[in-house]
């Protein structure tokens, strides 16, 4: 019996052997697709290959592809866990042909791999076709040997397939096979085809034409091939079961689930164990594919999905979180064709732990809720709307879970009371916000978030992803359309473009449609949406129309790369300075980057040197990048650091840099940087290339800033730095590693040159003899006055002591004429300065020169002056105080 990864390799292995490229499978959130929630067939990752938008360098493929059905059309939840073949996660086989081969082909591929390689008795087989599909019908006959009344002709939709009112279409013929009379049923097409002999096995598409918007269709100009085949169907059938949930690879996981709770896997919680082991593989391959659970858009269908299995754990009697310790299960049976999955699972199992530890408080409180709301209405009455909003929004218990919780007594919600009542809270609620303060034109945000919702974030997984445009807004108002030359904000369903928040700046990039395109220059966010605002640079661009975002790589890049670095310079400032650092503001541009910080001084220039140091050493090693989904107590218990500016709701993103070098320090013990933070990031730290720190400078009281720069922009400085060096170098005439000697020599040569200066203004101002200047007596004391030109007011103090010495005993002052302020000086010999003192000289001579005050010391004072007319009268000044001795 072949196991379920057995079945998966031989189908592709086949076509492999026929000339098919073997694909991987895309993730489950479309990035070409903005109408679908997740990827639900395998030829969604082909779309543009079939309608000629995208050439790959094949034409022939096969794939194993992911898929979930749990929201929009194709919603298969609330059968999951009671049916033989409902899935939330389900695998789809299949193998393409973009304009190669066509039914000719693809027919005998399909039954040699059924009846040779599968081995499935081919009287046990039948197919259909569309009725007028009379190729396909002669093409069984020659091909499988099949009677006509094994060859059932379907007039309907059930074999005519579209991939929208407009595109690619054609017919196609379904395979299936027959359980024998022993079980219920009809072939396809009777009455009685609802029942479970005859299932459907393998879809092949054989698309033929383009369907226009007036309904006609004209032949493609290239056939293609598009084929779908469910590997649990397949495994069930091949395994010789009749319900997939007992194929080896779910029986496993049913076993997991039963093991987990202590509970027989086939008793009265068999249903719960099914729900469980479903819900396992869609959770577990949405979370790895980048997926969150949050309250919106697909993060809340996850949500849905977990909840829903974590009730039945519930019911089962468990008592602790158990979705988490089934992981190990699954990764061991599709680990290995599904690498991602293995990479992904601590993340994923923090995850479910982290979900099933919050909801289990909910699910307490609301099913007690729930039974008091029961105990008031009529036996098997249905709940009043009314009362399902009291539980999701007072106790925030879901509607879907009330609604499976009152399934299983036969009884449901009154949806429309409940949706009234909903109209009503957000009516209140936007009445309250009205009134907050916001400007006018923020209105608009309030409108367009209460219609769409919340855009969908795609940007922590690709820059490149397809969204719908859902408003376009000028001028605070939603316009139809926009065109070429106009300013305008766009809103989407979905997209790659960060807005900008916590310090990062928003994305830039370009958008483009069916009829336009336009020129991202900036994102921002208000009320959950996302505002992309562009100018239009071609054609014009509609509300309705789907389009491709595409985020300038390089700008992003330069951001993340100033984003991560700004949080190894946390940690390395921590290191340094102490666990007191704390971030107070940030900016991540993309030519560099600015951090505010809690210190009380400047740092010295070893400091600074050891923080660039740490943060270049930890971007050499090079070490990956990761992020959990935590609560943040978990993640602050954990040592997280919070940064400023951001707001925290249930989960955070938990991003870990850097590998601890034995140094005992760190968040977790082995972490060197642990932030939350929900910006983007590197993958890997040696992307940031290289961190330059330009100086540290006070921000505001207590507060310091650093600036730096990162990659291209910190390698573009220091080639700057280089070329100033090798230009000072070329003046000097040397070279940059002999340019510390060459200004060493200069500088004892100037100070040489200064000294030689400083000597000649002193002669000079001596008169240039030995004699030197004129020296009087006044009141007994000997005095030397005198105005000076060709110095400063720095030289006086050294001229001063040169005359006191000449003169022995008495008092000097001296007035230099800079040609400007004037400057002037005063001194006292040490044996007079018990009598006299320089100070009291140097005021009065300052006073006549216009100045005010001068101080200093008894036998030297300096002082400065506002006009040299004064020059005279300072002088006759200090003779009358001498004279009054």
């Amino acid at each position: 019996m072949p196991s379920l990864n057995e079945i998966r390799t031989t189908f592709l292995n086949y076509f492999d052997r026929n000339g098919h490229r073997i694909v991987d499978s895309s993730p489950l959130v479309p990035r070409n697709d903005p109408t679908l929630m997740f990827a639900n067939s395998g030829m969604v990752q082909f779309k543009n290959c079939f309608t000629g938008v995208e050439q790959r360098d094949y034409v022939r493929a096969t794939t194993a592809q992911k898929c979930v059905r749990a929201g929009g059309k194709h919603n298969d939840l609330d059968n999951v866990g009671y049916t033989a073949r409902h899935h939330t996660f389900f695998e789809m086989l299949g193998n393409f042909s973009f304009g190669d081969y066509f039914k000719s082909d693809a027919i005998p591929y399909a039954w040699e791999l059924l009846t040779r390689d599968f081995d499935i008795p081919k009287d046990k087989l039948l197919v259909t076709v569309y009725h007028t599909d009379d190729e396909a019908a002669n093409l069984w006959k020659k091909v499988a040997g099949l009677s006509d009344d094994r060859i059932i002709r379907i007039d309907n939709d059930d074999n005519f397939w579209r991939m929208g009112p407009t595109g690619p279409c054609g017919p196609c013929t379904e395979i299936f096979f027959d359980h024998g009379d022993k079980i219920w049923g009809g072939p396809p097409g009777s009455p009685d085809q609802d029942g479970d002999r005859f299932i459907e096995i393998w879809n092949l598409v054989f698309m033929q034409n383009e369907q226009h918007a007036d309904g006609s269709m004209t032949p493609l100009p290239k056939q293609s091939i598009d084929t779908g085949m469910g590997l649990e169907r397949i495994g069930a059938l091949l395994q010789g079961k009749h319900d997939n949930y007992d194929t080896d690879l779910m029986r496993s996981l049913i076993e997991a689930s039963a093991h987990a709770t202590s509970s027989d896997p086939d008793g009265p919680g068999k249903t719960h164990h099914r729900v469980i082991a479903d819900h396992l593989r869609s959770t577990s391959f949405l979370i790895a594919d980048g997926v969150m659970p949050s309250n919106e858009g697909r993060g809340y269908v996850l949500r849905r999905i977990m909840r829903r299995a974590m009730r039945h754990a519930h019911q089962l009697g468990a008592q602790d979180p158990v979705m988490h310790r089934l992981v190990p299960a699954l990764v061991r049976q599709m680990g290995g064709a599904y690498p991602e999955l293995t990479r992904a699972q601590a993340m994923i199992e923090e995850t479910l732990r982290l979900e099933e530890t919050r909801f289990r408080q909910t699910l307490d409180r609301g099913l007690k809720l729930l039974d008091d709301e029961l105990s008031k209405i009529p036996e098997g009455a249905n709940l009043p709307g009314a009362a399902a909003f009291k539980l999701y929004d007072t106790y925030g218990f879901p509607l879907d879970l009330t609604q499976d919780a009152l399934r299983e007594q036969g009884r449901a919600v009154d949806t429309a009371g409940f949706e009234a009542a909903m109209a009503e809270q957000k009516t209140k609620a936007r009445a309250s916000w009205s009134g907050s303060g916001e400007t006018k034109d923020a209105a608009i945000w309030y409108d367009l978030a209460e219609a769409h919702g919340a855009t969908e974030f795609l940007g922590y997984d690709t820059q490149i992803a397809e969204g719908q445009v859902l408003a376009l807004v000028q001028s605070g108002a939603a316009v139809p359309k926009t065109a070429t030359g106009q300013s305008v904000q766009i809103i989407l369903n979905q997209t790659p473009f960060y807005a900008e928040s916590g310090g990062q700046i928003g994305d830039q990039g370009i958008l483009t449609t069916a009829t336009g395109a336009a020129k991202i220059t900036d994102t921002k966010k208000s009320q959950g949406l996302f505002i992309h605002i562009a100018e239009v640079t071609q054609g014009e661009i509609s509300a309705g129309q789907g389009a491709t975002l595409t985020v300038d790589p390089a700008h992003r890049a330069a951001i993340q790369a100033n984003h991560s670095a700004t949080h190894l310079l946390h940690e390395a400032l921590r290191r340094a300075l102490g666990d007191h650092v704390a971030q107070r503001g940030s900016l991540n541009a993309a030519d560099r980057l600015r951090f505010d910080f809690s210190h009380g001084q400047g740092l010295s220039a070893p400091e600074l040197a050891q923080v660039e140091a740490e943060v270049n050493a930890y971007i050499r090693q090079n070490s990956l990048v990761s992020t959990r989904i935590m609560t943040p107590d978990d993640a602050r218990a954990l040592g997280a650091q919070a940064l400023f500016g951001e707001k925290y709701g249930d989960e955070v993103r938990v991003v870990s840099m850097g590998l601890l070098d034995g140094s005992g320090k760190g968040a977790d013990g082995r972490t060197y940087s642990l932030e939350l933070c929900g910006g983007t990031h590197v993958g890997q730290l040696g992307e940031i290339g290289l961190f330059i720190l330009l100086g540290d400078s006070a921000s505001s009281a207590g507060v310091r800033r650093i600036e730096a720069l990162t990659g291209a922009g910190a390698l573009a400085y220091l080639k700057e730095q280089l070329g100033h060096l090798n230009d000072v170098a070329s003046l000097m005439k040397s070279v940059p590693a002999d340019l510390p000697g060459r200004v060493k020599t200069l500088q004892e040569e100037r100070r040489k040159l200064e000294n030689e200066v400083a000597q000649l203004r002193r002669e000079l101002a001596m008169g240039g003899s030995a004699a030197g200047p004129e020296v009087k007596e006044i009141g007994g004391i000997k005095l030397i006055a005198q105005v000076l030109t060709g110095v400063s007011g720095k030289d006086l103090p050294a001229l001063i002591d040169e005359m006191k010495a000449r003169i022995g005993s008495g008092a000097v002052v001296l007035i230099a004429d800079t040609g400007a302020k004037p400057a002037v000086a005063a001194g006292v010999t040490d044996d007079l300065t018990a009598t006299l003192s320089a100070v009291d000289l140097v005021k009065v001579a300052a006073a006549a020169l216009g100045g005010k005050g001068g101080g200093g010391r008894p036998d030297m004072a300096q002082a400065g002056g506002a006009d040299i007319a004064g020059a005279d009268a300072a002088i006759a000044a200090v003779e009358a105080i001498l004279e009054g001795k």
